[in-house]
């Protein structure tokens, strides 16, 4: 698929729906703040934090004040599979020093009053590539905790405790969490909880098989905490997603 416009100023309202779409965006704060809530997980977003976005990801976002972003739409082949997965775990993205002299960059370019709208094509198929670079030459996860995390995405029903973690990836309990953090800026169990929930999101919309079953699949004890959890993060009980996305 070829993007025809990748770089768009936008701004935001408190009114935002659920949506996805079939291209990678890189949601890149200029001014202001978003909540933004993509697969399930939330975060507020400002002038240090941006958002990826990968294909076919429900994603939603809300606004309130003056706000402006650099909206960074493009093809998964541009940044590659293992960027992108990497990308796409991490969700939240700091806000590197060259990308953010890149955003100050464009803004001196183009005029930072211009609230709205497509960058030129002069503009766009300069930074584009720049901004792209920037972003995947952030740090790479660590070896051992890669290895770890796709031990717990082929056995997510597994009692993952941090103990059982750390003993996998050869790390101490301590070592384990700071690695997490620094990656990731989640705990080891913050990230199996989205993890769980987004395997069964994908199998809700995407397969027939029963909530229980689902449930004991993704490591939940039963049908009843798969519900609590699926309630807390996107307000709908499993039933009630499923029929969502799949009309």
């Amino acid at each position: 698929m070829a993007i025809s416009h990748p770089l768009t100023f936008r701004t935001y309202g408190g009114d935002g729906v659920l949506h996805r779409h079939e291209h990678v965006q890189i949601v890149l704060p200029m001014q202001g703040e978003m909540e933004i809530e993509v697969d399930g997980r939330g975060d507020r977003l400002d002038v240090a934090r941006a958002a990826f976005v990968a294909p076919d990801t429900s994603h939603v976002q809300s606004a309130s004040g003056k706000n402006r972003f650099l909206i960074l739409d493009c093809d998964l082949a541009d940044i590659g599979d293992d960027d992108a997965e990497r990308l796409r775990r991490q969700t939240f993205l700091p806000i590197p020093a060259a990308v953010r002299r890149l955003l100050d960059f464009i803004d001196l370019s183009i005029g930072a009053d211009r609230p709205v709208g497509q960058l030129p094509d002069t503009v766009a198929r300069h930074c584009t590539p720049l901004l792209l670079a920037a972003l995947t030459a952030m740090p790479q996860r660590a070896s051992r905790l890669q290895a770890l995390l796709r031990r717990i995405e082929a056995a997510p029903g597994r009692l993952w405790t941090a103990a059982a973690m750390a003993r996998v990836a050869n790390l101490s309990v301590s070592r384990l969490h700071a690695l997490f953090k620094a990656e990731l800026q989640q705990t080891p169990q913050e990230w199996l909880s989205d993890l769980r929930l987004r395997l069964v999101q994908e199998a809700l919309v995407e397969s027939d098989v029963p909530l229980a079953e689902l449930a004991l699949r993704a490591g939940y004890s039963d049908q009843s905490a798969l519900t609590r959890a699926m309630r807390r993060t996107t307000g709908l009980t499993p039933a009630a997603y499923r029929k969502q996305h799949r009309q």
